[in-house]
């Protein structure tokens, strides 16, 4: 037990400090206005969801960290100047931004080249069109469910003084300390959790091998299979040579990763997704926001697989 504390700390404090020094940069950019100049940028996007023009600014930020951007969000809405509901949508739109970043830093620069022009290239389709479909559902849902004059109701991050470099860094250690002294405490006790089940076999304990097998997978497919759920970059790596030297269709390749996709990202939900959210906004919004993001992400992969399964008869 104690040196699963000493890990938990450890993973702690090297996550954290990284995270408090984005967010103070992230603070005193934000305090000297220079992501306003950028939200320009966004407020159409934001608009057409019925969103506040502050979200269009964190939209900017999330383009180089989803995590600074999530925190302001989070302290805008504990400052009153989003809703709950506002910082909900807020929060899925600005998970978008990663996908893009990974088409260019992940599938074309590993995946493709892994796994083949057409099965990698499915793949990258498949993972952008997740990003694309949780805006589109942000866009649509937004008009539905906020009001449209909301949108002009909040100008904040506009409206803000500008502020030299002292000042900046002042009120940004004054803003951002309470949401990360929190973020620290939940992101121990959801770390610690993980770790836990982990080394309990908890979540380990998962037998993909009936569900290969009721999916008629090949069975030298049921290793890379496996390893994917634990680590996609080695499952692709394993599964690579399966298809350059004909070992498997790429119709049954692609089969495969969508299929380890189905078990993969509800485990990297619980290690990754739900430490973060829930020390950002708390347990129930960050909670409601893993679900949502991870089905979503689910759905996708699991839609992709019965049409693969339904073209093969």
């Amino acid at each position: 037990m104690l040196d699963l504390i000493a890990q938990t700390l450890e993973d702690t404090i090297t996550t954290m400090t990284t995270v408090f020094v984005m967010l103070f940069i992230t603070g005193i950019m934000t305090e000297m206005g220079m992501f306003f100049r950028l939200s320009h940028l966004a407020r159409p996007l934001a608009s057409v969801s019925h969103l506040p023009s502050a979200a269009a600014s964190t939209f900017v930020i999330s383009l180089g960290s989803a995590l600074a951007a999530n925190t302001m969000i989070a302290r805008l809405k504990n400052e009153g100047h989003l809703t709950e509901r506002q910082a909900f949508f807020s929060a899925i739109m600005n998970s978008v931004p990663v996908y893009f970043r990974e088409l260019f830093t992940y599938q074309l620069a590993f995946v493709v080249p892994v796994l083949g022009l057409f099965v990698g290239g499915v793949y990258a389709v498949v993972a952008v069109s997740t990003g694309i479909i949780k805006l589109l559902l942000v866009m649509i849902l937004g008009r539905v469910y906020l009001d449209a004059d909301s949108i002009e109701s909040h100008h904040v991050l506009e409206s803000q003084e500008k502020k030299n470099l002292l000042e900046s860094a002042i009120k940004s250690l004054q803003g951002q300390k309470w949401i990360f002294f929190r973020m620290t405490a939940l992101y121990f006790i959801m770390t610690f959790l993980v770790l836990y089940l982990s080394e309990e076999g908890i979540l380990q304990s998962l037998d993909v091998l009936p569900v290969a097998h009721f999916f008629k997978v090949p069975p030298e497919t049921v290793i890379p299979l496996t390893i994917y759920v634990a680590s996609p970059r080695a499952g692709i790596t394993l599964l690579g040579p399966l298809i350059q030297n004909g070992g498997i269709t790429e119709t049954k390749a692609l089969i495969v990763l969508m299929l380890g996709s189905l078990f993969m990202l509800p485990f990297y939900s619980i290690r990754s997704l739900m430490p973060n959210y829930t020390s950002v906004f708390g347990m129930k919004l960050g909670l409601s926001l893993v679900a949502v993001s991870t089905g979503i992400s689910v759905l996708v992969r699991l839609m992709v697989l019965v049409a693969l399964l339904l073209a093969t008869g």
